[in-house]
């Protein structure tokens, strides 16, 4: 005659009822041990869990032999050691493993049946487990669409901050093309830098975005094509553009940029034709401080400028922007330039990106920049 008279203090609730009794109880749906534990790590920060205690969780998860987790109460019961669960989770301490465990029963996520000396272990009967002490993965199960949900809703979360992110930098991108002041700038820059909030990066967003200009909209217009309009015969989706270049060098570096005044194609032969590295050289010599080898062609030209330009605080976006409009060699010139009058430009960035500009709409000499440098630059004394 089986004993039911002891209270079923940490025991089962199919070991305490009789058999037909149990067989009557209506079965719950199962759930996936290992997808509850992913939703969980998902929206893990709505739970206030940590990754250590969700390594903990994990181990527990792996003494359950089956896949499925019942939702059943009492019905998930796991009872390894503390010595077991430390050796499974490469030797964490006993006492940070029982503060984790501690973790998980505040939450919810797992319940504790122990035993009267609270000892974890099972007896079985008739080959069977008839009574286990331990921790009960019923709650986990039972807790699936919150979980779910939880998870759902985080996800959904982290794509409209990456929007939102994406958004900044094109708008910081547009500032600095509108010459827009440093102080909203450097705000998107700062916001990129860290771990920014929803609300934060909607209130930068809208901020940015009142402080562009509201373009105008122009209806396009369709020319057709006449008869004495000449086609080229290049089978090439996107021709090259041939410009004939001004090598004339302009008395003054403060010339006025009209149409005048010399203009300079965007690529790099202007500068490997008009320019050379002698010139250079001669020209500006403050980098021989940070630099004292003498620069042996283009690429040693161009990796000095990108060493000095975090230097006199240019960001590596502007810099990227000017070497893409004027090309590496005539960007790497306008940095040794700016380098010559570090004590009279107050911000070398937003010169080099006021600079970037006005090459942009093809009106940037450079060859005048290094005549202005080379005027500059001190006459050696003869012997």
């Amino acid at each position: 005659m089986e004993n039911t008279s002891r209270p079923p203090f940490g025991r089962p609730v199919a070991a305490c009822l009789p058999s037909s009794e149990a067989s009557q109880r209506p079965a719950t749906p199962m759930s996936d041990k290992w997808a509850l534990l992913r939703d969980l790590t998902t929206g893990a920060e709505a739970f206030g869990l940590g990754h250590r205690t969700l390594s903990v969780l994990k181990a527990l998860l792996t003494f359950w032999p089956e896949r499925e987790l019942p939702a059943d109460p009492d019905e998930a019961i796991v009872f390894p050691s503390n010595r077991v669960l430390s050796e499974r989770l490469s030797g964490m301490p006993e006492s940070t493993l029982r503060r984790h465990l501690a973790k998980l029963v505040e939450t919810g996520v797992i319940s504790r049946h122990d035993s009267p000396n609270r000892k974890r272990y099972a007896r079985s009967k008739s080959g069977v487990i008839g009574i286990a002490f331990g921790f009960d993965l019923s709650p986990l199960a039972r807790h699936a669409e919150t979980l779910a949900s939880a998870a759902a809703s985080v996800t959904a979360q982290r794509e409209r901050i990456a929007v939102l992110r994406a958004r900044l930098g094109m708008l910081r991108q547009r500032l600095a093309e509108e010459d827009a002041p440093d102080v909203l700038i450097d705000a998107a820059r700062l916001m990129l830098r860290r771990r920014a909030s929803e609300q934060d990066l909607a209130e930068l967003v809208s901020r940015l975005e009142a402080a562009l200009p509201t373009p105008e909209l122009v209806e396009p217009s369709l020319q057709p094509i006449t008869e004495t309009t000449k086609m080229s015969a290049s089978v090439a989706r996107n021709e090259r553009h041939i410009q004939e270049t001004d090598k004339a060098i302009s008395d003054s570096e403060s010339a006025p940029t009209s149409d005048a005044a010399p203009t300079e194609s965007s690529g790099s032969a202007e500068t490997q034709n008009a320019i050379t590295v002698p010139m250079i050289t001669d020209a500006c010599r403050e980098y021989r401080a940070f630099f004292p080898d003498q620069p042996r062609g283009w690429h040693d030209v161009v990796s000095i400028s990108q060493r000095l330009a975090p230097m006199l605080g240019i960001d590596p976006p502007v810099l990227q922007e000017a070497q893409r409009i004027m090309g590496h060699e005539r960007a790497a010139v306008t940095v040794l330039c700016l380098l010559e009058r570090a004590s009279e430009i107050r911000k070398p960035g937003a010169y080099l990106r006021r600079l970037t500009q006005v090459a942009r709409k093809g009106s940037f000499s450079v060859s005048a920049m290094l005549a202005a440098a080379s005027r500059r630059a001190p006459t050696p004394a003869l012997a």
